[in-house]
């Protein structure tokens, strides 16, 4: 297992983030609306996994930063996000958001992205590097959560996008 990078400053946590997003919007650019909806072995299309994105990039403002009720933020009932399970969560997502269109998904998605850059922008890093839950014993930051709702998060949905279209 490779150590996970952390920024140093806030300008480093830019960078990366923006690099990352370049990145994936350079191989969304380049898919055809049959390719981004053609989904891989385990259902999922390019523009699900994007929507995912941005999906998660709202938990990260609304609950990991603004720490409302994850249940709240998502539009689920509490049932959904109880336990926080992935395999209960992110298939409900992905059927809540299958039929949107491929714009109206690209849409929410750069708009989901222009408002995490200003929550970012306004917060210090001093912030991002205090702990994300008072009762965690590992007092584990903030900023693992935003990288993994970001660079993290962007890579390996961007790595799924072209490995699919490459197959």
């Amino acid at each position: 297992m490779t150590e996970q990078w952390i920024p140093g400053n806030k300008r480093e946590l830019t960078f990366a983030i923006k690099r990352e997003w370049k990145l994936l919007k350079d191989v969304v650019e380049k898919l055809t609306d049959d390719q981004m909806t053609t989904p891989d072995a385990g259902g999922w299309s390019p523009k699900d996994n994007l929507a995912h994105l941005a999906e998660w990039m709202n938990v990260l403002m609304g609950y990991h930063i603004d720490h409302l009720p994850s249940h709240e933020v998502l539009g689920v009932s509490e049932d959904v996000t109880k336990g926080w399970d992935m395999e209960v969560i992110n298939p409900v997502l992905l059927e809540r958001n299958r039929n949107r269109s491929r714009q109206d998904v690209l849409n929410e998605l750069n708009q989901t992205y222009e408002k995490l850059m200003a929550k970012l922008e306004s917060m210090t890093f001093e912030d991002m590097l205090k702990p994300r839950h008072a009762d965690d014993p590992e007092k584990r930051p903030l900023l693992l959560w935003i990288l993994g709702d970001t660079t993290e998060h962007f890579a390996e949905h961007r790595e799924t996008i072209e490995k699919e279209i490459k197959s």
